[in-house]
């Protein structure tokens, strides 16, 4: 429900959405029809293929009843300002990978 609301406000295609995020079509189609429930970090990087707000990211996250970004956690960090600098998933994995941490996907 919080995905389309997001996606609806977007002037992409799914299939954009799906190239942005470094995910499937098939896998994409599957979540906005409920037949899959994405990680977090899939569903984080939707959020970076949405280009979504951090405030957009952290409804999509409760939501789905996944853990909120949490700014004293240092990989929670980057994805934050990766967020709210309008980063690429690309470009918050190189510095995810540049500070050792975990990339998203």
């Amino acid at each position: 429900a919080g995905l389309t609301r997001i996606y609806e406000t977007k002037d992409l295609t799914k299939a954009e959405l799906a190239r942005r995020s470094s995910i499937s079509e098939v896998y994409l189609h599957q979540v906005f029809s409920g037949r899959r429930s994405p990680s977090r970090n899939r569903l984080l990087c939707l959020c970076f293929g949405l280009r979504a707000e951090v405030e957009e990211a952290q409804r999509l996250l409760q939501h789905a009843h996944h853990a909120p970004l949490y700014p004293l956690d240092r990989r929670d960090a980057i994805l934050i300002f990766g967020l709210s600098h309008n980063m690429t998933l690309a470009q918050v994995n190189d510095k995810l990978y540049d500070e050792n941490v975990d990339t998203l996907c």
